[in-house]
């Protein structure tokens, strides 16, 4: 934790930096501008008017003019330091309870959070998304806080139910799903902040607090991100759905049993596909589309924050202790 913290800090100011150089082109664009429209009036060609700048004309700020971003790359370094012990937290606690360590709450939170960084990761590799590491560090140091605080459970023998194959295949690719919901929560985010920011620019006002927004893409750009991550994590959940109930038949004797677990993990699959559906055949985009995709994120924190402490049933194992 105390590695991602420095990380979180160096992913801050590469972020801050990248707003203040996005700040000082867009001044600069906005002076010349308002230098030829002087020019223009006083050699009669027509009158000044105000000039709105369109969020469409808005240069994707991302240090495209080659300045080197040092504070990006160590934060990106101290990342992958910080994902190297936390897998091995993650491997020798494994060790200690001889078997996959994700048999409870605790557990399943270190493990989830050490994927959603390694997914981060790998994004990295396909695009430059570093931007986005401030939006992931922090949730996940959150997470880590709580398990640490609140959830730590000594390490013991699983359960009968826990006790087969299906726990490897069924909750590893429900990390990955989660993962990548959680990257697609936090581009959403930013996707209504930046659409609020280039609605207000739009108006002819300038935008208040949050100047490291100008760094970041537009928000018909973080919407399309958003949509991606989406559309890789939803069959990976509906694998985690059918995994599911072939568990419960060999654990149980049943495919479903309307556990409330169960019930929540098939909530959760109806509302991304609702918003999948809206945004492939609806034409549903921007503001719509980003809350629909919110509440299904909400709805996958109440099946781990809610339904595992709270609802009693098949998986009460799930929850603390």
């Amino acid at each position: 934790m105390a590695v991602y913290t420095l990380a979180l800090g160096a992913s801050a100011m590469d972020l801050a930096a990248l707003g203040e150089r996005a700040s000082a082109r867009m001044r600069k664009k906005q002076q010349g501008k308002g230098q030829q429209l002087s020019a223009r009036s006083a050699g009669g060609v027509g009158t000044a008017t105000v000039v709105r700048t369109s969020a469409s004309e808005e240069p994707v700020s991302l240090a495209e003019d080659g300045a080197p971003r040092k504070a990006a790359g160590i934060a990106t370094s101290l990342t992958v330091l910080a994902l190297l012990l936390h897998v091995g937290g993650v491997v020798t606690r494994g060790l200690s309870a001889h078997r996959a360590p994700w048999g409870n709450m605790y557990e399943f939170s270190v493990t989830g959070t050490s994927v959603v960084v390694l997914v981060y990761l790998l994004v990295l590799t396909r695009r430059d998304v570093r931007w986005l590491s401030t939006f992931v560090l922090a949730p996940v140091l959150l997470s880590l806080g709580l398990a640490v605080a609140v959830l730590y459970t000594d390490s013991a023998p699983l359960v009968p139910a826990l006790q087969s194959y299906w726990l490897i295949i069924h909750v590893s690719v429900a990390f990955v799903s989660s993962a990548l919901f959680v990257l697609a929560f936090s581009t959403t985010v930013l996707q209504l902040v930046q659409e609020r920011r280039e609605a207000q620019r739009a108006a002819g006002s300038t935008p208040g607090a949050g100047r490291f927004m100008e760094a970041l893409p537009t928000a018909a750009d973080l919407e399309k991100l958003s949509y991606r991550l989406i559309a890789i994590s939803f069959p990976l959940w509906a694998f985690t759905l059918v995994a599911g109930a072939i568990w419960a038949e060999v654990a149980w004797g049943r495919y479903w049993n309307w556990d409330p677990k169960e019930v929540w993990t098939f909530i959760i699959w109806v509302v991304y596909a609702a918003y999948l559906h809206a945004r492939a055949t609806g034409g549903w985009n921007g503001r719509r589309a980003a809350y629909l995709s919110m509440a299904g994120f909400a709805c996958l924190m109440i099946n781990y924050g809610v339904v595992n402490v709270f609802f009693p049933g098949n998986h009460s194992y799930a929850g603390i202790g």
